[in-house]
């Protein structure tokens, strides 16, 4: 092909891309238009192809006349690109106009989370007794987390299944309780000792109605002289009442864990059918809450406070369990689940 006929297609594309450009009433329609002229397999890109058929003195004639071409095309889509723009920006304007005498629309008032308010409360109750609340690491070591809690190396809940280790050490963890808080404050602190600790346990379990691998915990401790296991029962008794807003019965089975001796469990008397059975307590009429005991010796030397001289009870309990209680929510999940159909209803 010659050097003319080349220029006849040359004058052709440009020719009929401002045709098109002329024709255009679209954004959409503008690309079309780039990518049939410019793109790859445009016609531009077609034309010059044909270079390769003329001689070394014509082709630089050619090229510089078909890179010219080239930037009036793309003149002419940037141009009609920004006539696009402001049309449509006109169109938007005419037909989503603001009326500034309607009223105005009110922030949305948020609304504190039931895992918040039963905290809150929790902290509060305990605070009218006398203790006060104590924060630590959620990042433990397994000394602060088990062996000085008085656990054996072989305890199951040492072990990989329950609980979540981290790879910055063999023996770092993600905390499974907050007694381990209790401990570091023990440690600072000199007896009369009355705390509480709330706050992230991790622990590894199945999602489920009632469980999940990220929950909320509370401890207490007192230790002083001549602590007795029927003031651990008149403190939960108390909290107990306070919290729900009515005593209930309540009863303390002998349980075990590492860190008391003697150990229980606290159920009280189902909140739903009032101890007379219903499908919640699984007609047994009883609900455990939490657990508890007198501290064992061993964890107040761990602590270098004197067992012979001072003596202390525990427990322990989950801060989800209470809320699920108190404002009637049957599944866990629903606490993390940002559904603001549930949250708003707190």
């Amino acid at each position: 092909m010659s050097v003319n006929e080349l220029k006849e297609k040359l004058a052709q594309v440009e020719q009929e891309a401002f045709k098109d450009l002329e024709s255009l009433d679209s954004m959409h329609l503008l690309e079309n238009i780039r990518l049939k002229y410019l793109g790859q397999k445009g016609a531009l890109t077609e034309v010059l192809r044909g270079l390769g058929q003329l001689s070394k003195e014509e082709r630089p004639l050619f090229g510089q006349l078909a890179n010219q071409i080239k930037e009036k095309i793309q003149e002419a889509l940037e141009k009609q690109r920004l006539v696009l723009e402001q049309k449509e920006l006109q169109a938007k304007l005419s037909t989503e106009k603001i009326d500034i005498t309607l009223p105005a629309i009110g922030n949305k008032l948020g609304h504190v989370h039931p895992l918040t308010q039963i905290s809150n409360e929790i902290i509060s109750i305990f605070g009218g007794m006398g203790f006060t609340a104590v924060e630590g690491p959620e990042i433990e070591t397994d000394y602060y987390n088990f062996d000085a809690l008085n656990t054996p190396a072989d305890h199951p809940a040492r072990d990989s299944q329950d609980t979540f280790y981290t790879n910055i050490g063999p023996q770092i963890l993600l905390r499974s309780h907050t007694s381990c808080v209790q401990l570091r404050a023990l440690e600072k602190q000199k007896p009369p000792i009355r705390i509480i600790s709330l706050g992230r346990v991790y622990r590894n379990e199945e999602v489920t109605a009632r469980k999940y691998p990220l929950f909320h915990q509370t401890d207490g401790i007192l230790i002083d002289q001549n602590v007795t296991f029927g003031q651990l029962k008149g403190v939960l008794n108390e909290f107990i009442r306070i919290l729900f807003g009515r005593p209930l019965k309540t009863r303390f089975r002998p349980d075990f864990f590492p860190f008391t001796e003697p150990s229980a469990e606290l159920d009280s008397e189902c909140l739903f059918c009032s101890g007379s059975g219903c499908r919640t307590c699984g007609h047994r009429g009883w609900l455990e809450l939490l657990g508890c005991g007198m501290v064992d010796p061993n964890v107040l030397a761990e602590a270098n406070i004197d067992p012979e001289k001072y003596s202390g009870f525990a427990w322990g309990m989950g801060v989800e369990r209470f809320a699920m209680l108190k404002y009637g929510i049957n599944d866990i999940r629903h606490l993390y689940s940002s559904d603001l159909r549930f949250l708003e209803q707190f």
